[in-house]
């Protein structure tokens, strides 16, 4: 027990070392001014090449995302995160031990070249990502959380960032064995951190970018729109294009769908108008009951609610499938 002790307080103090370290020393070397920059950066672009031109400038919850961005990548590890899954880590690795097993890693790929090892850590994690998002809106209990991702009804760069602190934990958990596999440990991920992040924020911006025949690999913020769309097609009433980084895996998958280009897609989810709006309200969701075995992100599309068209189908508000499917969330 004294190891586990020992180790979470290592980790907190750790961390808040770090924590200082980087909001005391400015510079774009420091993980925290790269995160800061990189946000203005692509919010100037929101500026200068607005998609939706009708959008405000602080759109609706620019503030609550803003303040998502600094909670769930820095406040959430030192509020105890970072040394809780040092424990766990250790408690895991413990509990392997006991069963003889003393090395996760199948394919070592540390002696590999450079390039080479960022690029499997890139796909092997994007990958992982991949499923852990489509379990998010499949299983009650993790939708429960990711409807704070949803709860967004304008899209801008920092959306991509509103999140509930138990998705990082539920993330992380699905990620470790596969990485560790692999010998995760690489310094220069680093770099495939920055490049997932950034085209995150592409994906959330109010900014249009077609990608020609790279839409097939890379997601985009047409294609993410209608990952947010409020209301899913009949095939897919769960969800859709839940890419992270790369949209090949929704191609290959059949979860694709961008019928047509609306930059004023109606976003959220069924009932939320009655989620909660603030900051405290959201982070305690873990503390309200469970969804009942009758609450789910959507209610399939039935042929008199939208007419079909060439283009796909019309996402026209309807006052009958509201009532059907709004519930209190």
């Amino acid at each position: 027990m004294e190891r586990y002790v020992q180790t979470f307080v290592d980790g907190y103090t750790g961390y808040a070392r770090y924590l200082v370290h980087e909001i005391v020393n400015p510079g774009w070397h420091n993980y925290f001014y790269v995160l800061v920059g990189l946000s203005l950066a692509v919010w100037g672009l929101e500026l200068l090449f607005p998609w939706r031109r009708d959008q405000p400038v602080l759109r609706q919850d620019f503030f609550l995302d803003g303040f998502y961005l600094f909670f769930n990548f820095f406040l959430f590890s030192l509020v105890g995160y970072n040394a809780l899954s040092n424990v766990g880590v250790l408690a895991f690795s413990d509990a392997l031990a006991q069963l003889g097993v003393r090395n996760l890693v199948a394919i070592n790929i540390q002696s590999w070249p450079v390039w080479a090892q960022l690029f499997t850590l890139f796909i092997v994690r994007d990958f992982v990502q991949w499923n852990v998002h489509r379990l998010l809106h499949r299983v009650p209990w993790m939708w429960k959380f990711h409807r704070v991702h949803h709860s967004v009804e304008q899209m801008g760069f920092a959306a991509h960032l509103r999140y509930h602190w138990m998705e990082t934990v539920i993330y992380r958990v699905f990620e470790y064995i596969p990485l560790a596999m692999i010998g995760f440990g690489i310094s220069d991920f680093f770099v495939v951190h920055l490049f997932t992040l950034a085209v995150g924020h592409f994906n959330h911006a109010n900014i249009k970018l077609p990608l020609g025949p790279l839409r097939y690999l890379l997601n985009s913020p047409q294609m993410h729109l209608w990952h947010h769309a409020e209301v899913m097609p009949a095939d897919h009433p769960t969800g859709i294009n839940y890419g992270i980084t790369l949209s090949i895996w929704d191609y290959l998958f059949g979860t694709a769908h961008e019928p047509y280009v609306d930059s004023h897609l109606k976003l959220g989810f069924p009932g939320l108008d009655t989620f909660p709006r603030t900051l405290p309200a959201q982070l305690g969701l873990s503390l309200r009951p469970s969804l009942s075995k009758h609450e789910t992100k959507t209610t399939p599309l039935e042929t008199g609610d939208f007419p079909a068209t060439d283009a796909g189908v019309t996402h026209t508000r309807s006052g009958s499938l509201r009532a059907r499917t709004a519930s209190a969330r």
